[in-house]
Order: C-alpha cells, then structure tokens, then sequence
C-alpha cells in the first residue's frame, strides 16, 4: 500500500497524506499529467473519475466528475495555480454542478502535490488546506481519508502496468 501517513490538523486546517511508490518520480508526475491516466487512479475504486478537460498549466482549468456505484455523476473542478514539473503542482479543488460551476454549499481547498525521490523511488506529500475547521471537518465526515487513500492506493498498480 503505497500510502504511509494521513494526518489531518485542525488547527491549521490541513490534511496531509504522505504515499511512497516504487517508481521515478518522473513517472509518478506522468499519472497526474496525462488525464487519461489520472481518471484511473482518481477517486475511489468504487467512484471511477472521468476528467472532461486537463492540463498542467498554470491557470488552466481541469474539470472532472465521478460515478457512483448506482450511475450518480458528482462533478469537480481543479483551477491550476502553480506546475514545477516534474516535482509537484498547485491547485484549488472545488465541488461543482454538472456544468462546472463551483458549488457554494461545499468546501473550497487548495491543494499541493509535491513528489521527490528517494533511494526506492518516490515519496508523494498531498497537502489540503481549507479556509474554517468546519469545512475540513465537513469533508473529513464525508470520507474524504477514506476515499483519497483508496485512490492513491490504486497508483502502485497503474505504474507496474
């Protein structure tokens, strides 16, 4: 299981995943940079993603959404804020409607993906930030450390593919 450590700091209102895959980091940035790959290991194994639009760029706009088991989309957004490929990228995750509009009723994060390498191959840190404990509390009740840890424990088998 390539996730090692989710801690979450109400204080300062983040989740921190940590993750160690046994490949480059190279090829770990390649899975967030190609959509195609990304959708495979993207949310949870029950909630496959669909990314509609996906780009690395600062500034560029990724929107994607999820199906559940009985066939409901629940769609997001990703608003790209800084790349430094290939050792990581920022961005602010939103929840939205089906046509991509950011929904108000759920939290906001700004997210930051950093990959480095070690001796075995990659250490991946995920760090989100919410603006209030409640909106971190609010997706902490939804199951987000549930649902994230499932997603990136798909990555091991994506990169021996």
């Amino acid at each position: 299981m390539p996730v090692t450590d989710v801690q979450h700091d109400m204080n300062n209102l983040t989740l921190t995943i940590v993750a160690e895959f046994a490949a480059p980091v190279s090829r770990v940035w390649d899975v967030y940079a190609d959509p195609r790959q990304l959708e495979r290991v993207f949310g949870p194994p029950t909630y496959p993603a669909t990314f509609v639009d996906h780009a690395l760029i600062p500034g560029s706009r990724s929107t994607y959404f999820m199906t559940s088991p009985e066939g409901e989309k629940h769609a997001g957004i990703w608003d790209i804020k800084t790349v430094t490929e290939p050792s990581g990228f920022t961005f602010e995750d939103a929840f939205s409607d089906a046509d991509f509009n950011v929904s108000t009723d759920l939290p906001v994060s700004q997210n930051s993906y950093a990959f480095v390498a070690t001796d075995g191959g990659t250490k991946a840190t995920y760090v989100s930030t919410y603006a209030t404990a409640e909106a971190l509390q609010q997706v902490l009740d939804m199951g987000v450390v549930e649902g994230a840890t499932s997603a990136i424990n798909q990555i091991d088998g994506l990169l021996a593919a």
